[in-house]
Protein backbone atom coordinates (compact mmCIF):
# COMPACT_ATOMS: atom_id res chain seq x y z
CA UNK A 1 0.00 0.00 0.00
CA UNK A 2 1.39 3.81 -1.26
CA UNK A 3 1.36 6.14 1.13
CA UNK A 4 -1.04 8.38 -0.54
CA UNK A 5 -3.28 4.86 -0.21
CA UNK A 6 -2.31 5.16 3.56
CA UNK A 7 -3.48 8.78 4.04
CA UNK A 8 -6.39 7.46 2.31
CA UNK A 9 -7.45 4.88 4.70
CA UNK A 10 -6.22 6.72 8.16
CA UNK A 11 -8.78 9.33 7.08
CA UNK A 12 -11.40 6.97 6.27
CA UNK A 13 -11.18 5.26 9.60
CA UNK A 14 -11.73 8.67 11.23
CA UNK A 15 -14.60 9.83 9.14
CA UNK A 16 -16.90 10.01 11.76
CA UNK A 17 -14.52 11.31 14.61
CA UNK A 18 -12.51 14.48 14.50
CA UNK A 19 -12.10 17.69 13.37
CA UNK A 20 -7.56 17.68 14.32
CA UNK A 21 -6.28 15.04 13.28
CA UNK A 22 -2.65 14.19 12.53
CA UNK A 23 -2.63 14.35 9.17
CA UNK A 24 -3.77 18.02 9.23
CA UNK A 25 -2.04 20.70 11.06
CA UNK A 26 -5.82 22.81 11.04
CA UNK A 27 -8.94 22.22 11.71
CA UNK A 28 -10.92 19.32 9.23
CA UNK A 29 -13.84 18.69 7.99
CA UNK A 30 -14.30 15.37 5.88
CA UNK A 31 -16.70 13.93 3.51
CA UNK A 32 -16.87 10.73 1.64
CA UNK A 33 -18.31 9.92 -1.76
CA UNK A 34 -18.96 6.47 -2.43
CA UNK A 35 -20.95 4.25 -5.59
CA UNK A 36 -21.14 1.73 -2.95
CA UNK A 37 -21.47 2.47 0.53
CA UNK A 38 -24.45 4.00 2.31
CA UNK A 39 -24.71 7.44 4.02
CA UNK A 40 -22.16 8.62 1.12
CA UNK A 41 -22.52 11.26 -0.97
CA UNK A 42 -23.05 9.58 -4.51
CA UNK A 43 -21.24 11.94 -6.89
CA UNK A 44 -18.44 14.03 -6.04
CA UNK A 45 -20.59 17.56 -6.88
CA UNK A 46 -22.83 16.76 -4.40
CA UNK A 47 -20.18 16.56 -1.98
CA UNK A 48 -18.73 19.70 -3.04
CA UNK A 49 -22.10 21.60 -2.85
CA UNK A 50 -22.46 20.33 0.54
CA UNK A 51 -19.41 22.39 1.77
CA UNK A 52 -20.58 25.49 3.74
CA UNK A 53 -18.52 28.41 2.80
CA UNK A 54 -18.46 30.26 5.59
CA UNK A 55 -16.72 27.48 7.57
CA UNK A 56 -12.96 28.51 6.31
CA UNK A 57 -11.36 25.68 7.61
CA UNK A 58 -9.90 22.96 5.39
CA UNK A 59 -12.82 20.18 3.61
CA UNK A 60 -11.40 17.02 2.84
CA UNK A 61 -13.28 14.56 0.51
CA UNK A 62 -12.65 11.55 0.10
CA UNK A 63 -13.35 9.64 -3.21
CA UNK A 64 -13.80 5.83 -3.18
CA UNK A 65 -12.63 3.73 -6.54
CA UNK A 66 -15.23 4.17 -9.03
CA UNK A 67 -15.85 5.81 -12.45
CA UNK A 68 -17.77 9.21 -12.08
CA UNK A 69 -19.20 10.57 -15.29
CA UNK A 70 -19.55 14.14 -13.96
CA UNK A 71 -18.47 17.62 -15.13
CA UNK A 72 -17.09 19.15 -11.89
CA UNK A 73 -17.14 22.71 -10.80
CA UNK A 74 -15.21 23.98 -8.01
CA UNK A 75 -16.09 27.20 -6.22
CA UNK A 76 -15.46 27.11 -3.11
CA UNK A 77 -11.95 27.62 -1.35
CA UNK A 78 -9.70 24.80 0.87
CA UNK A 79 -10.79 21.61 -0.74
CA UNK A 80 -8.40 18.79 -0.35
CA UNK A 81 -9.64 15.51 -3.04
CA UNK A 82 -8.47 12.87 -2.34
CA UNK A 83 -8.57 9.47 -4.09
CA UNK A 84 -8.64 5.85 -3.25
CA UNK A 85 -6.40 4.67 -6.09
CA UNK A 86 -5.25 6.99 -8.46
CA UNK A 87 -5.76 4.38 -11.62
CA UNK A 88 -9.22 3.20 -10.64
CA UNK A 89 -10.43 6.79 -9.07
CA UNK A 90 -11.75 8.03 -12.58
CA UNK A 91 -13.35 11.55 -13.03
CA UNK A 92 -14.48 11.33 -16.96
CA UNK A 93 -16.35 13.73 -19.78
CA UNK A 94 -16.45 13.80 -23.30
CA UNK A 95 -16.12 17.88 -23.69
CA UNK A 96 -14.60 19.33 -27.18
CA UNK A 97 -14.19 23.07 -26.20
CA UNK A 98 -15.09 24.31 -29.88
CA UNK A 99 -18.75 22.24 -29.30
CA UNK A 100 -18.82 24.00 -25.81
CA UNK A 101 -18.51 27.61 -27.58
CA UNK A 102 -21.35 27.21 -30.14
CA UNK A 103 -23.63 27.71 -27.32
CA UNK A 104 -21.59 29.36 -24.24
CA UNK A 105 -19.55 32.67 -24.22
CA UNK A 106 -16.75 31.75 -21.85
CA UNK A 107 -14.82 28.65 -20.85
CA UNK A 108 -16.71 28.10 -17.69
CA UNK A 109 -17.67 24.36 -18.08
CA UNK A 110 -15.19 23.24 -21.16
CA UNK A 111 -13.04 21.15 -19.09
CA UNK A 112 -14.05 18.25 -17.28
CA UNK A 113 -12.79 19.59 -13.88
CA UNK A 114 -13.06 23.39 -13.23
CA UNK A 115 -12.03 25.59 -10.53
CA UNK A 116 -12.35 28.89 -9.56
CA UNK A 117 -11.89 28.37 -5.67
CA UNK A 118 -8.21 28.60 -4.05
CA UNK A 119 -6.31 26.41 -2.09
CA UNK A 120 -7.33 23.28 -3.81
CA UNK A 121 -5.45 20.09 -3.58
CA UNK A 122 -5.95 17.60 -5.87
CA UNK A 123 -4.69 13.85 -5.23
CA UNK A 124 -4.59 10.51 -6.40
CA UNK A 125 -7.63 10.35 -9.26
CA UNK A 126 -7.24 10.54 -13.06
CA UNK A 127 -8.99 13.18 -14.30
CA UNK A 128 -9.54 12.67 -18.23
CA UNK A 129 -11.21 14.31 -21.24
CA UNK A 130 -12.01 11.05 -23.56
CA UNK A 131 -13.81 13.68 -26.51
CA UNK A 132 -10.62 12.56 -29.15
CA UNK A 133 -10.06 8.89 -27.90
CA UNK A 134 -13.91 8.99 -28.62
CA UNK A 135 -14.32 10.94 -31.83
CA UNK A 136 -13.35 11.43 -35.78
CA UNK A 137 -13.12 14.84 -36.84
CA UNK A 138 -16.47 16.02 -37.64
CA UNK A 139 -19.11 18.99 -38.78
CA UNK A 140 -21.49 20.14 -35.94
CA UNK A 141 -24.66 23.24 -36.08
CA UNK A 142 -22.97 26.32 -34.48
CA UNK A 143 -25.32 28.73 -33.10
CA UNK A 144 -22.42 31.05 -32.62
CA UNK A 145 -20.65 30.72 -35.71
CA UNK A 146 -22.49 33.51 -37.89
CA UNK A 147 -19.26 33.86 -39.90
CA UNK A 148 -19.05 30.10 -41.04
CA UNK A 149 -22.87 29.72 -41.70
CA UNK A 150 -23.35 28.54 -38.09
CA UNK A 151 -21.92 25.36 -38.51
CA UNK A 152 -17.89 24.73 -37.22
CA UNK A 153 -15.57 22.05 -38.52
CA UNK A 154 -14.46 20.01 -34.83
CA UNK A 155 -11.32 18.65 -34.41
CA UNK A 156 -10.41 15.47 -33.39
CA UNK A 157 -7.26 17.11 -31.90
CA UNK A 158 -8.53 20.12 -30.90
CA UNK A 159 -8.95 21.95 -27.92
CA UNK A 160 -10.33 19.14 -24.66
CA UNK A 161 -9.42 20.06 -20.94
CA UNK A 162 -9.46 18.01 -18.56
CA UNK A 163 -8.65 20.33 -15.91
CA UNK A 164 -9.51 24.25 -16.17
CA UNK A 165 -8.62 27.00 -13.43
CA UNK A 166 -9.68 30.52 -13.73
CA UNK A 167 -9.07 33.04 -10.83
CA UNK A 168 -7.54 30.36 -9.03
CA UNK A 169 -4.49 31.12 -6.93
CA UNK A 170 -2.79 27.92 -5.13
CA UNK A 171 -3.49 24.74 -6.89
CA UNK A 172 -1.63 21.26 -5.63
CA UNK A 173 -2.27 18.43 -8.37
CA UNK A 174 -0.30 15.04 -6.61
CA UNK A 175 -0.13 12.06 -7.96
CA UNK A 176 -3.06 12.37 -10.99
CA UNK A 177 -3.12 11.07 -14.56
CA UNK A 178 -4.54 13.61 -16.42
CA UNK A 179 -5.25 12.79 -20.04
CA UNK A 180 -6.94 13.89 -23.09
CA UNK A 181 -6.13 12.95 -26.70
CA UNK A 182 -6.30 17.10 -27.81
CA UNK A 183 -4.36 20.21 -26.82
CA UNK A 184 -5.04 22.40 -23.38
CA UNK A 185 -5.02 19.02 -21.11
CA UNK A 186 -4.25 20.81 -18.44
CA UNK A 187 -4.84 24.25 -18.52
CA UNK A 188 -4.18 26.21 -15.15
CA UNK A 189 -4.64 29.41 -15.65
CA UNK A 190 -4.27 32.87 -14.19
CA UNK A 191 -1.78 35.17 -15.45
CA UNK A 192 -1.34 37.49 -12.99
CA UNK A 193 -1.44 35.51 -9.38
CA UNK A 194 -1.66 31.61 -10.53
CA UNK A 195 0.59 29.61 -8.76
CA UNK A 196 0.18 25.76 -9.46
CA UNK A 197 2.24 22.58 -7.85
CA UNK A 198 2.17 19.23 -9.99
CA UNK A 199 4.03 16.32 -8.70
CA UNK A 200 4.19 12.64 -9.38
CA UNK A 201 1.87 13.23 -12.04
CA UNK A 202 1.09 11.70 -15.71
CA UNK A 203 -0.15 14.24 -18.18
CA UNK A 204 -1.13 13.28 -21.95
CA UNK A 205 -2.41 15.27 -24.92
CA UNK A 206 -2.19 17.72 -27.56
CA UNK A 207 -0.78 20.83 -28.71
CA UNK A 208 0.18 22.67 -25.62
CA UNK A 209 -1.24 20.02 -23.25
CA UNK A 210 0.39 21.41 -20.43
CA UNK A 211 -0.24 25.18 -20.67
CA UNK A 212 0.21 27.32 -17.32
CA UNK A 213 -0.11 31.08 -16.95
CA UNK A 214 1.59 32.77 -13.77
CA UNK A 215 4.03 30.62 -11.86
CA UNK A 216 3.94 26.80 -12.21
CA UNK A 217 6.14 24.25 -10.94
CA UNK A 218 6.21 20.44 -12.06
CA UNK A 219 8.29 17.68 -10.43
CA UNK A 220 8.62 13.66 -11.33
CA UNK A 221 6.32 14.24 -13.49
CA UNK A 222 5.76 11.78 -17.15
CA UNK A 223 4.80 13.89 -20.19
CA UNK A 224 3.07 11.95 -22.95
CA UNK A 225 2.67 13.65 -26.54
CA UNK A 226 -0.26 12.06 -28.51
CA UNK A 227 -0.27 14.70 -31.50
CA UNK A 228 0.59 18.31 -31.96
CA UNK A 229 3.64 20.72 -32.25
CA UNK A 230 4.59 21.35 -28.63
CA UNK A 231 3.97 19.60 -24.92
CA UNK A 232 4.36 22.56 -22.96
CA UNK A 233 3.74 25.98 -23.06
CA UNK A 234 3.82 28.85 -20.88
CA UNK A 235 2.26 32.38 -20.39
CA UNK A 236 4.50 34.52 -18.10
CA UNK A 237 3.69 38.12 -19.81
CA UNK A 238 1.78 39.25 -16.74
CA UNK A 239 4.98 39.54 -14.36
CA UNK A 240 8.41 39.54 -15.34
CA UNK A 241 9.29 36.80 -12.98
CA UNK A 242 6.35 34.43 -13.68
CA UNK A 243 8.05 31.15 -14.95
CA UNK A 244 7.37 27.66 -15.23
CA UNK A 245 9.39 25.04 -14.12
CA UNK A 246 9.28 21.38 -14.89
CA UNK A 247 12.23 19.13 -12.53
CA UNK A 248 13.00 15.70 -13.06
CA UNK A 249 10.53 15.14 -15.76
CA UNK A 250 10.35 12.45 -18.19
CA UNK A 251 8.92 13.53 -22.31
CA UNK A 252 7.90 11.30 -24.62
CA UNK A 253 5.52 10.45 -27.32
CA UNK A 254 4.98 9.88 -31.43
CA UNK A 255 7.87 9.97 -33.39
CA UNK A 256 9.04 13.49 -33.74
CA UNK A 257 6.85 15.20 -31.37
CA UNK A 258 8.22 18.38 -30.15
CA UNK A 259 8.82 19.97 -26.97
CA UNK A 260 7.50 22.88 -26.29
CA UNK A 261 6.31 27.02 -28.19
CA UNK A 262 4.91 29.99 -26.71
CA UNK A 263 2.69 32.57 -27.76
CA UNK A 264 3.65 35.29 -25.51
CA UNK A 265 6.00 36.36 -22.71
CA UNK A 266 7.36 33.46 -21.31
CA UNK A 267 10.04 31.75 -19.14
CA UNK A 268 10.98 28.12 -18.69
CA UNK A 269 13.59 26.06 -16.50
CA UNK A 270 13.83 22.25 -17.24
CA UNK A 271 16.12 20.60 -14.57
CA UNK A 272 17.58 16.93 -14.59
CA UNK A 273 14.61 16.37 -17.68
CA UNK A 274 14.87 13.63 -19.68
CA UNK A 275 13.83 13.03 -23.35
CA UNK A 276 12.85 10.18 -25.10
CA UNK A 277 14.75 9.28 -28.37
CA UNK A 278 12.14 10.10 -30.72
CA UNK A 279 12.14 13.66 -29.69
CA UNK A 280 12.84 16.03 -32.71
CA UNK A 281 15.77 18.22 -33.12
CA UNK A 282 13.72 21.83 -32.05
CA UNK A 283 14.57 23.85 -29.81
CA UNK A 284 11.30 25.70 -27.62
CA UNK A 285 10.01 27.98 -29.68
CA UNK A 286 8.29 31.17 -30.28
CA UNK A 287 5.35 30.92 -32.03
CA UNK A 288 5.15 34.09 -35.00
CA UNK A 289 2.87 36.65 -33.88
CA UNK A 290 2.06 40.21 -33.22
CA UNK A 291 2.59 40.34 -29.05
CA UNK A 292 5.22 42.62 -28.47
CA UNK A 293 8.02 39.99 -26.35
CA UNK A 294 9.49 42.56 -23.71
CA UNK A 295 11.78 40.21 -22.01
CA UNK A 296 13.64 38.09 -24.50
CA UNK A 297 14.09 34.38 -24.83
CA UNK A 298 14.40 32.77 -21.70
CA UNK A 299 14.36 29.17 -21.76
CA UNK A 300 17.17 27.38 -19.33
CA UNK A 301 18.46 24.01 -18.82
CA UNK A 302 20.61 22.29 -16.24
CA UNK A 303 21.74 18.72 -16.44
CA UNK A 304 18.74 17.45 -19.07
CA UNK A 305 19.62 14.46 -21.92
CA UNK A 306 17.76 12.39 -24.60
CA UNK A 307 18.26 8.83 -25.28
CA UNK A 308 20.28 8.47 -28.17
CA UNK A 309 22.30 11.53 -27.71
CA UNK A 310 21.72 14.63 -27.00
CA UNK A 311 20.83 18.26 -29.03
CA UNK A 312 23.30 21.18 -28.41
CA UNK A 313 19.98 23.40 -27.50
CA UNK A 314 19.45 21.95 -24.10
CA UNK A 315 23.45 22.02 -22.96
CA UNK A 316 23.70 23.75 -19.62
CA UNK A 317 22.91 27.34 -19.31
CA UNK A 318 21.65 28.32 -16.06
CA UNK A 319 24.28 30.87 -15.68
CA UNK A 320 21.79 32.94 -18.18
CA UNK A 321 18.80 33.34 -16.27
CA UNK A 322 18.30 36.11 -14.14
CA UNK A 323 20.22 35.98 -10.76
CA UNK A 324 22.36 33.03 -12.27
CA UNK A 325 20.39 30.44 -10.15
CA UNK A 326 21.77 27.64 -8.86
CA UNK A 327 20.35 23.89 -9.97
CA UNK A 328 20.25 22.90 -6.07
CA UNK A 329 17.97 26.23 -5.24
CA UNK A 330 15.73 25.53 -7.64
CA UNK A 331 12.08 23.70 -5.94
CA UNK A 332 8.60 24.92 -5.62
CA UNK A 333 9.78 27.25 -2.75
CA UNK A 334 12.29 29.10 -5.20
CA UNK A 335 9.27 29.43 -8.10
CA UNK A 336 6.76 30.66 -5.14
CA UNK A 337 9.01 32.72 -3.42
CA UNK A 338 7.05 33.73 0.11
CA UNK A 339 3.72 34.09 -1.67
CA UNK A 340 3.05 30.44 -0.94
CA UNK A 341 5.00 27.42 0.59
CA UNK A 342 3.15 24.57 -1.09
CA UNK A 343 5.00 21.33 0.86
CA UNK A 344 3.02 22.24 3.74
CA UNK A 345 -0.85 20.65 4.15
Amino acid sequence: MGKVSIKYFILLIILCGTHNNLLFAEAVDTLHVSKTKPHCFKNIQLAINAIDSSNHHKHVILIDSGTYKEKIYITKNNIHFLGEDKTTTIITQAIARDIWRCKNTDDWGVATVNISGNDITIENVTIQNTYGFENNTKVVPCENDSLNNFSKTIRKDGHQMALRTFATTCLKVLNCILKAYGGDTVSPWNVNDGMFFFKDCLMMGGVDFYCPRGWAYAENCTFVATTGPACIWHDGSGNEDAKTVLKNCFFQGYDGFMLGRFHKDAQFYLINCSFAKNMANKPIYLVPTNNIIRWGYRVYYYNCHKAGGDYSWFKNNLETAKGSPLPDAINANWVFGNKWNPYLN
